[in-house]
C-alpha cells in the first residue's frame, strides 16, 4: 500500500483536533497554579476563587487557608481546615437505612426545650478546639425529641448540624455543566436564561465539532463561546459578533481553565460595523510619527497596534469569504435582522440555531423564516428537566426545580433555486404524458387495422364450373398481421418505458 501524501497529511491534521498542539484530552488532574475553581461549601454555596501564588482564600465562617495548601491536590475532595492547614476527609458512603416504626408526631418543636445546648455553649466549645463531630454528638445527646424521629429525619438532622458547624469544602473543577449551573443559580438574566440542558441541545443542534467555523452572536456573558470554544478542542474557528470595538468581556469565558493559546489560535471578534461590507474601519496610524520610535514602550505600543489591525483585516476577510458551518445567536436584539444580515455568509446545509427566554419571539421569527426561501423547517423547542434526589430508600423529584431554561429555534440555510421543481411532481407529470401517447398510439394503431380489413377480398376460385359458388379463400387475413410494424415498436418501447418508470 502507498503511503499517504504529504497533502494527505497535512488535510488530516487540519481536521483531525488531536492533532493539534492546542488539543488536550479531558482528563482528570490536580489543581494548578492560575486555575480557576469552585469551592463547594457545606451549605451548598459554591465560590469561585484562583489559585494565585501567595493568596489566601477566605471562606468567611467556613475558615481561611492559603492556596498553597491547594495546589497540587485533586478536585473531587472534601477538605477540612483546621488552622489554616488543609486535611483530605475521608468520602462519605451512602448507607442504606432502616425504616422504623417511629413517627414524627409526637415531637415538640419549641427549641428551647429540645435543645438545651445554647449558642454561647456552642461557641465557646469551637473555641477550645472541639471537633465538629463532638460539637454535633453533644447536640443528639441533649435534644429531648431526637429518638422520637425516624431514621430519615435523624440524618437529615445531621446534615444540617454539619452545614453549620464544619469548616469543611470541596473543590470542583470549573467544567461548562459546573460552571453553566453555577450562573443560573446566581443569576440567570446574566446568562438570558440558558440552563445546562438547553445548552446542551444548542450546541448539539448547531453541530459543533472540532475544526468547524462557527460565527456566534452571544449576549449571554460567553456562556455559548464558552460551550462551543470547548467542544473545538482548540482546532477550528470561532467568530463572535458584538457590539464593542475591543474584544468583548465574556465573564464566564474568564472562568474556564482554557488556555491562551487554544483561544488565541481560535476565538475572534469584530463589531457589527465591521461587520458591513460597505464599512471601512477607521484605523489608527501604526507608524511612528517622524518615522522614528521615540522609545521602546513606543515602538511596542506600536507593534501591537499593527497586529490588532492586520486581525482585524483578516476576521473580515474570513467573514465575507463565506462558507461557515453554522449560526448561534442569543441575544438581545431582533433575531431575523441578525440572521437576515449573516445568512448570506453561512454555506449550504449550515445549521442555524437561536435562542430566546420567551417564546413570541422566536414565534415571529419562525414566520418569518418560513416566508423566506433560504430557510428548511424552522421548529421551536423547549427542553424539560427535572431534578432528582438520588439516595437509598429515599430516591424521589426534587421539591423545588429551576423553571424554564428557554426556547430554541433551529433550522438549516439552502440555497434557492427557482428552476428546479420537485422530484415527485416531475415522476408524476412523466407517468401522465407516457400514458396519453400510449393511449394515442393504441388509437391510431386501431384505425389502420380496421381500414386495412375492411379493403381485403377474398380471391376468386378458378375452377371449370362457373356456376358454382365462390369458395373462401384458403389465406386468412391476420388483423395483427395487417397492423403497421413501427405501431408494434413504438407500443413496446411505451410498454417498456411505462413499466420501468412505475
Amino acid at each position: 500500500m502507498a503511503a499517504p501524501s504529504s497533502a494527505d497529511q497535512n488535510e488530516a491534521s487540519t481536521t483531525d483536533p488531536s492533532t493539534s498542539p492546542n488539543f488536550q484530552l479531558s482528563s482528570a488532574r490536580n489543581i494548578q497554579l492560575s486555575d480557576n475553581v469552585m469551592l463547594k461549601l457545606p451549605t451548598g454555596e459554591i465560590r469561585c476563587v484562583r489559585m494565585d501564588k501567595k493568596g489566601n482564600v477566605n471562606l468567611g465562617r467556613f475558615g481561611n487557608f492559603k492556596t498553597e495548601e491547594l495546589i497540587g491536590k485533586p478536585y473531587g475532595l472534601t477538605y477540612e481546615i483546621t488552622d489554616k492547614q488543609l486535611k483530605a476527609l475521608p468520602p462519605k458512603t451512602l448507607d442504606e437505612l432502616e425504616d422504623t416504626d417511629a413517627t414524627n408526631e409526637l415531637i415538640n418543636d419549641d427549641a428551647a426545650l429540645v435543645q438545651p445546648l445554647r449558642a454561647e455553649e456552642i461557641e465557646t466549645l469551637k473555641q477550645t478546639g472541639v471537633h465538629v463531630s463532638d460539637i454535633i454528638q453533644k447536640q443528639i445527646e441533649q435534644h429531648a425529641n431526637y429518638a422520637l424521629k425516624t431514621e430519615y429525619s435523624k440524618d437529615k438532622y445531621k446534615k444540617r448540624k454539619e452545614a453549620k458547624f464544619a469548616k469543611a469544602f470541596t473543590p470542583i473543577e470549573p467544567t461548562l455543566f459546573n460552571v453553566c449551573e453555577y450562573w443560573f443559580t446566581k443569576d440567570p438574566s446574566k446568562i438570558r436564561d440558558i440552563r445546562s440542558d438547553t445548552l446542551a441541545q444548542i450546541l448539539n443542534l448547531a453541530n459543533i465539532r472540532p475544526g468547524g467555523r462557527y460565527l456566534v452572536v452571544d449576549d449571554a456573558s460567553g456562556l455559548l463561546v464558552a460551550g462551543i470554544l470547548e467542544r473545538l478542542g482548540g482546532a477550528g474557528k470561532l467568530l463572535a459578533i458584538a457590539d464593542v470595538e475591543c474584544p468583548p468581556a465574556f465573564h464566564v469565558l474568564g472562568g474556564m481553565n482554557f488556555s491562551p493559546e487554544s483561544t488565541s489560535s481560535v476565538l475572534s471578534s469584530i463589531t457589527w460595523a465591521s461587520a458591513d461590507e460597505s464599512y471601512t474601519p477607521i484605523l489608527p496610524n501604526p507608524q511612528p510619527s517622524g518615522g522614528r520610535y521615540r522609545s521602546d514602550r513606543e515602538k511596542v505600543r506600536l507593534e501591537k497596534r499593527k497586529l490588532i489591525n492586520e486581525e482585524l483585516l483578516n476576521d473580515r476577510q474570513s467573514l465575507f469569504a463565506g462558507e461557515w458551518e453554522g449560526l448561534i445567536i442569543s441575544t438581545q436584539y431582533e433575531p431575523f435582522s441578525v440572521i437576515e444580515k449573516l445568512e448570506s455568509y453561512l454555506a449550504g446545509s449550515a445549521p442555524i440555531v437561536v435562542h430566546s427566554s420567551h417564546l413570541q419571539v422566536l414565534t415571529e421569527l419562525q414566520a418569518k423564516l418560513k416566508q423566506g426561501s433560504h430557510f428548511l423547517g424552522p421548529s421551536i423547542t423547549e427542553s424539560w428537566l427535572r431534578q432528582y434526589q438520588v439516595l437509598p430508600g429515599r430516591t424521589h423529584p426534587m421539591m423545588s426545580m429551576p423553571g424554564s431554561g428557554g426556547y430554541i429555534l433551529s433550522c438549516i440555510k439552502i440555497y434557492d433555486n427557482p428552476n428546479v421543481s420537485a422530484v415527485a411532481s416531475d415522476r408524476r407529470a412523466h407517468r401522465q404524458g407516457m400514458a396519453a401517447k400510449k393511449r394515442k398510439l393504441a388509437a391510431e394503431g386501431g384505425q389502420k387495422a380496421g381500414a386495412s380489413s375492411s379493403t381485403q377480398s377474398p380471391a376468386p376460385n378458378s375452377t371449370a364450373n362457373s356456376g358454382a359458388q365462390n369458395a373462401p379463400s384458403s389465406r386468412e387475413v391476420d388483423p395483427a398481421a395487417s397492423k403497421p410494424q413501427d405501431v408494434d415498436a413504438d407500443m413496446a418501447e411505451l410498454g417498456n418505458a411505462s413499466t420501468t418508470v412505475e
